[in-house]
């Protein structure tokens, strides 16, 4: 029997400071409602009734300063990236960012072509989650939201010798993975 088994009453929580907090942070994401392309048809369609992301304790918000999510879905241009980098320098801390979308991880079907499209919106904010497909589908989006949850959870308040909260790598970027495959 441990030292603090039987001391105290069924009404008394005990846990650390971290996993209330993460778990609070996880369980209450509020996304900014932008879309820029196909793919924000889809993500709308996981806020509707059919997939419904608000039982994950998520809250669209039409400012990024009461946003703690960005979800950057669609085709990123050199004139729109300026613009996304602005709207997430004013959110509030901690942030994170869902990359949503070929065209949104790597330049999709205009990379090749298109000298105005951003090779990837990692480029321009640092991503936490990238969601692969052309478009993908509500499904996706929620296991993406999914994963950014269990990245919170693992977070900690403290600060490593840098000055950077701690964090954990969930999905790596899709050059990690064509590093890895090599």
């Amino acid at each position: 029997m441990g030292f603090i088994e039987g001391r105290f009453d069924r009404n008394i929580l005990i846990t650390s400071v971290d996993a209330a907090v993460n778990w609070s942070r996880a369980s209450s994401l509020w996304p900014m409602t932008f879309g820029i392309a196909c793919c924000a048809i889809e993500m709308m369609s996981a806020g509707a009734s059919r997939y419904d992301w608000d039982r994950f304790g998520m809250i669209p918000r039409a400012t990024p300063r009461q946003s703690d999510l960005m979800i950057v879905a669609g085709t990123v241009n050199v004139k729109i990236a300026m613009v996304i980098r602005r709207l997430y320098e004013q959110m509030a801390e901690p942030r994170y960012v869902i990359a949503m979308g070929s065209c949104v991880l790597g330049g999709g079907p205009y990379c090749r072509y298109g000298y105005n499209v951003v090779k990837g919106v990692d480029k321009v904010v640092p991503v936490d989650v990238y969601v692969p497909g052309c478009p993908p589908r509500p499904e996706a989006l929620l296991d993406g939201i999914l994963l950014l949850q269990k990245k919170i959870k693992g977070q900690s308040l403290a600060r490593h010798a840098g000055g950077a909260p701690a964090a954990v790598q969930v999905w790596p970027s899709p050059q990690e993975r064509a590093r890895e495959t090599r």
